[in-house]
């Protein structure tokens, strides 16, 4: 499927084969099968990355979070295999590494962003030994696991790096997956464990931070806020913390480790960051509310390297797949935009294996609940079942095959109207 000589230029050419580029392309597909659309993509290979916080916890098989990318992208569009290195947006034209320029009539934009391990010195050479670890590399999230089931006694330090990062929760939930381990093998009184956030809230979005410190309470976990990791050395099994106080002073503290779950710094891909599509923060530059280049009227942008203040989740993707889709589509069309998206993000909190407080909140941390008969901010079973054996499904057959299930933005409801259903 991947071609070494491709035709030149496109109607629609997308940046990016993951969750949004491939979920988008499949979208514009459905909606106009006659598109010749390209999509520049280097990788050879599709991860569901949602599940990996699962792997980490003992209940799902990295195995099936991963497929060759030729078995994801829709068929009948055209995979450039190669890495985009330049924008000339006033020409319409993209720079690739290996298949030289490609021009287009639009682009989608969706790299998705950089997890940098290098940004924290001695982090790399040591992940996947000496007890450090990390759940946001397909594999790093089975040694989690084993690290799960081996310590019995000691220190398990989690961490979680300045926002923006992909899953804002997914720190939090490889320590809540590893207690519950320990719990049920009754170790967990024999651990320290200390979760050390950059920011200053256990969540961002305050309804969710009552149910949240149960469970922190319950495992008798130590919170650590304003604490960022900054250095790394594994094989003596230390760690490094600059701590922030209230006047702003900055502490450099060490803290020994048995166990190290390290969730790294994130940013803009260097090629977007260096672009004429980025912010003065890097991002790709976009109308919150259309996903439309701000300055470049045939440019959208989708997923995690967007300007947009959403949660970085595939749940925010799986709404703004239908957002770009049928904006560009009346781009082309030369009519007004029609669809607005609302800032919704969803973050499966995982708790306790087995139970799940479902998070869906739009900007401004309005709450946007999908399922109104059930009180999100409660553990439920239901949406274990929902994120174990239901989204992944949804994902592989629904999202990238175009069908957008429960995918189109709706206006927020007032939360006193949502209390009174």
């Amino acid at each position: 499927m991947p071609i070494s000589t491709p035709n030149k230029t496109f109607d629609i050419v997308i940046i990016g084969g993951g969750a949004a580029g491939g979920g988008v392309a499949a979208s514009l597909l459905k909606r106009n099968s006659a598109l010749n659309i390209a999509i520049i993509e280097p990788s050879d290979q599709h991860y569901y990355q949602p599940a990996w916080t699962l792997v980490g916890g003992g209940a799902f098989d990295a195995a099936n979070s991963v497929r060759p990318m030729a078995d994801c992208l829709p068929k009948n569009t055209t995979w450039i295999r190669a890495a985009a290195t330049k924008f000339e947006p006033d020409i319409n034209c993209v720079h690739t590494d290996t298949a030289g320029i490609i021009h287009y009539s639009q682009l989608i934009v969706a790299p998705g962003l950089k997890v940098n391990w290098d940004a924290i010195p001695g982090l790399s050479e040591t992940l996947g030994k000496n007890g450090v670890t990390s759940n946001y590399r397909f594999d790093l999230a089975p040694y989690t696991w084993q690290l799960v089931q081996g310590l019995k006694s000691g220190k398990a330090i989690f961490t979680q790096p300045p926002m923006p990062i992909k899953c804002a929760g997914a720190p939090q939930k490889a320590m809540y997956l590893s207690c519950s381990a320990w719990e049920k093998s009754g170790v967990l009184k024999n651990i320290e464990v200390e979760l050390n956030n950059a920011g200053a809230v256990l969540f961002g979005v305050a309804a969710f931070v009552p149910p949240l410190m149960e469970y922190v309470k319950r495992y008798n976990a130590k919170l650590c806020f304003t604490s960022t990791l900054v250095e790394v050395d594994g094989p003596n099994k230390k760690a490094w913390f600059n701590i922030k106080d209230a006047e702003g002073n900055v502490t450099k503290v060490e803290k020994s480790f048995d166990m190290l779950h390290v969730v790294p710094p994130q940013c803009p891909p260097d090629f977007i960051k260096q672009s004429p599509l980025a912010n003065s923060d890097g991002w790709v530059d976009v109308n919150p509310a259309t996903m439309r280049h701000s300055k470049y009227a045939n440019v959208f942008g989708l997923g995690d390297v967007i300007s947009a203040p959403n949660a970085k989740t595939v749940a925010a993707v799986r709404q703004q797949i239908v957002v770009v889709a049928e904006n560009l589509l009346a781009v082309r069309a030369n009519q007004a935009l029609p669809t607005t998206y609302y800032g919704y993000g969803g973050c499966p909190l995982t708790v306790e294996k087995g139970k799940i407080i479902l998070a869906e909140f739009g900007y401004g941390g309005t709450l946007l609940p999908t399922f109104l008969f059930i009180n999100s901010a409660q553990p439920s079973r239901i949406f274990w079942h929902l994120k174990r054996h239901i989204l992944p499904w949804l994902y592989w057959n629904g999202m990238l095959k175009g069908r957008e299930w429960l995918a189109r933005p709706t206006e927020p409801t007032p939360i006193e109207s949502v209390e009174k259903k």
